[in-house]
C-alpha cells in the first residue's frame, strides 16, 4: 500500500508565504509518484494552541497564504457555485472513485491524535516557528509521527541565530562578532548602549533578528541614524512600522519588519587585503543512515548568492526569476584548485553538520574566504534545518548535481526520516532488553 505522506505548510509567521510554495511544490512531486498517497496540511492557530486543517486541491493551488487562512477560519464568507461543483463531481464520480478516491473537496479540522489516524509521515515544509525550534518535532514524536529534518534539541538550538553562533564558536568555528541588544538595555542606557556597539563595531555592520525568519528584518547598518532606526523600528509599539523609519532603513511596503524584544548586531564579512575572495554562500546536505545506525553526510556543491541589494531578500532566496546564484560557487576558475578548495568548505560543512547533529536535509549559509596560498575559512551566517523547498531555491540544483531529480531528493528525506525513527525504536527496544 502507498505510504500517506502529511505536508504541513502555512503557520502563522510572515514565512507562511514562503511555506506554501514549498508545500504546494513538495504535494506536486509526490502526487506524480505512484509511491505516495499525500495529504495536504494548514497549520494556523497560534503557538500556544495549533489548528491543522486538511487543504482541498482548490486550496492549495491559490497563491496567497492570507486567502487559503482565511477560507479555513471563515468559510462562510466564501460562497461560490456549489451547485454547479456538486453536478460536476457527481457525473464525475465514475472516475473520480478510482483515480481520486482520497482527494479532499472540503477543510476539515483535525487536531494531532487525528493527525495519526490518516498519515504516516509528515513532511513539515513550515518556516520558523513552530516547525524550525522543535516545537512540532515534540508533538510529532509525542504522537508516534516520524516526520523529516533534525530532531528537537537540533531545531531548538539552530533557531536561535546567537545561540547557535555561540555554540559553534566555542567548537573552534568562525562566526561573525556578534552583541546582542534589548530593549531593556537600549531604552534605560541608549547612549551607553551605543558607544558599546561603536567600541565592538566598525560600519557598517548587519543587524538582524535573533529568531524570526531567514532575511527578514536583515539590514545593512552604515552609520549611527540608520542603528537608531532600526532599534526604534525593532522596538516599537504599532503593529506597521512608521514611515520616516522605513524611509531611513530603505524598507519597501511589502517589507516585513518584526516587532521584537532583542535584535542581534553582526560584523560585516567582506573581502580584505589577506584574502582573494570572500563569497557568499548556500550549501545544501542530505544525511543516510548507514548500517550501524550512524549518520553519515552528503554535502552539495555550495552556491554563490549574487544579491541585488546590500541584503539578500526573502524572494531572491526562494522565488523564481528574483534570485541570482550560481551553482557551483566560482572559488576558482582552474579546475585542480576549485577541487581542492570545494573539498575543504565542504569538510568543513560536514564538521558543523556533525557537532548541530543536522538530520535529514538542511542549508548552511557561509562567507568563504580564500587566501593567497589557498587555505580557506568558513564563516558560519545561519543554519537552517528545515530550508525552503520552492522550485527556485538552489538546493534543489545542488541535489541535481549529485544525481537526484525533486521527487528522488524528496523521497530520500522522507526514507531518512523513517529510517531514523525505525533505527531509534530498534535501538530503545534493544536497549531496554539488555538493561
Amino acid at each position: 500500500m502507498k505510504k500517506k505522506i502529511g505536508v504541513i505548510m502555512g503557520g502563522f509567521t510572515p514565512e507562511r508565504h514562503i511555506s506554501l510554495e514549498s508545500g504546494r511544490n513538495i504535494c506536486s512531486k509526490l502526487m506524480a509518484s505512484a509511491k505516495y498517497e499525500v495529504v495536504p496540511l494548514f497549520l494556523s492557530g497560534s503557538m500556544s494552541a495549533h489548528r491543522i486543517f486538511t487543504l482541498p486541491t482548490a486550496l492549495l493551488l491559490k497563491d496567497n497564504a492570507d486567502d487559503v487562512h482565511d477560507y479555513l477560519l471563515h468559510p462562510y464568507k466564501f460562497s461560490g457555485p456549489t451547485a454547479m461543483l456538486s453536478s460536476i463531481k457527481e457525473k464525475a464520480h465514475a472516475i473520480t472513485k478510482i483515480y481520486a478516491k482520497d482527494a479532499i473537496f472540503h477543510p476539515e479540522e483535525i487536531d494531532y491524535q487525528s493527525l495519526k489516524k490518516i498519515v504516516d509521515f509528515v513532511f513539515i515544509a513550515l518556516h520558523g516557528r513552530p516547525g524550525e525550534d522543535g516545537t512540532l518535532q515534540a508533538l510529532l514524536e509525542e504522537h508516534d509521527i516520524p516526520y523529516n529534518g533534525s530532531g528537537i534539541e537540533t531545531a531548538a538550538l539552530t533557531i536561535d541565530k546567537y545561540a547557535t553562533s555561540q555554540f559553534l564558536a566555542q567548537k573552534g568555528f568562525c562566526i561573525a562578532k556578534q552583541l546582542l541588544i534589548t530593549n531593556s538595555k537600549w531604552n534605560s542606557e541608549q547612549d551607553a548602549c551605543m558607544n558599546e556597539i561603536e567600541h565592538h563595531f566598525d560600519y557598517p555592520m548587519i543587524a538582524k533578528p535573533v529568531d524570526d525568519g531567514c532575511s527578514s528584518g536583515v539590514v545593512k547598518i552604515t552609520h549611527r541614524s540608520s542603528l537608531r532606526a532600526y532599534a526604534s523600528a525593532s522596538f516599537r509599539r504599532t503593529q506597521e512600522v512608521p514611515d520616516d523609519l522605513s524611509k531611513q532603513l530603505g524598507l519597501s511596503t511589502v517589507d516585513f519588519f518584526p516587532q521584537q524584544e532583542r535584535f542581534l548586531l553582526e560584523a560585516f564579512i567582506k573581502k580584505d587585503a589577506s584574502t582573494i575572495a570572500c563569497l557568499e554562500t548556500t550549501t545544501g546536505l542530505l544525511t543516510h543512515i548507514g548500517a550501524d545506525g550512524k549518520t553519515l553526510y552528503e554535502i552539495f556543491e555550495p552556491s554563490e548568492v549574487l544579491a541585488a541589494g546590500s541584503i539578500l531578500s526573502l524572494e531572491e532566496k526562494f522565488l523564481a526569476g528574483e534570485g541570482h546564484n550560481i551553482t557551483p560557487a566560482r572559488f576558482c576558475t582552474d579546475s585542480a584548485p576549485y577541487a581542492a578548495i570545494s573539498n575543504i568548505v565542504r569538510a568543513q560543512l560536514e564538521a558543523i553538520a556533525q557537532t548541530l547533529n543536522l538530520q535529514g536535509y538542511a542549508r548552511i549559509d557561509a562567507f568563504v574566504k580564500i587566501y593567497p596560498n589557498q587555505s580557506v575559512e568558513v564563516w558560519v551566517i545561519e543554519v537552517n534545518t528545515l530550508p525552503a523547498m520552492t522550485p527556485a531555491t538552489c538546493i534543489f540544483h545542488q541535489a541535481a548535481l549529485n544525481g537526484y531529480n525533486p521527487f528522488g531528493f524528496i523521497d530520500a528525506i522522507i526514507q531518512y526520516g523513517f529510517t531514523k525513527r525505525n533505527f531509534s525504536t530498534y535501538f530503545s527496544f534493544n536497549f531496554v532488553l539488555n538493561a
